[in-house]
């Protein structure tokens, strides 16, 4: 047999729902404060703070005067680069040879360059091939360093 309602559903009510709220965060904890300071008598070698010392003054430039005697036995002009020379490029190369007691080249550099590599390299092997009169000091035969500009000019 079937029971028949009245007609109404029985209707139940839900629960309220809650939200659920998270707690606050807690006030933020101020740092701890240091340990007082201590007076010591004397300060202890890590304590004390040296400032760094001034920089050296520069080098001062080597003398380049002649120091030897600046005639040539033997100085064949250099090759012109067949690139600057078909490009035009033209300039200055100042060299500073170092000449020992013989008159040979031992070292040479560029004091100012002509801003063209291949000029200043052409400049440079010509130079180690060059040979000089030594300077003298007191009958003596010494070495010396010279300052050659090389032009390179069409």
């Amino acid at each position: 047999m079937r029971r028949v309602g009245s007609g109404k559903r029985s209707r139940e009510t839900p629960p309220p729902r809650t939200k659920t709220v998270a707690p606050p965060p807690p006030p933020p904890i101020p740092p701890p404060r240091g340990a007082p300071p201590i007076d010591v008598a004397e300060p202890r070698p890590t304590d004390v703070v040296t400032p760094p010392s001034p920089p050296s003054p520069p080098a001062p430039t080597p003398n380049v005067e002649a120091s030897v005697d600046a005639s040539y036995k033997n100085r064949n002009p250099p090759k012109y680069p067949p690139a600057a020379l078909r490009a035009g490029i033209t300039g200055t190369v100042v060299l500073i040879i170092d000449v020992d007691a013989s008159g040979n080249v031992t070292n040479v550099s560029v004091e100012k360059s002509s801003r063209n590599r291949d000029l200043d390299r052409a400049a440079m092997d010509a130079a180690r091939k060059w040979r000089f009169n030594p300077g003298s000091q007191g009958g003596q035969k010494v070495a010396g360093r010279v300052r050659v500009p090389v032009d390179f000019k069409m």
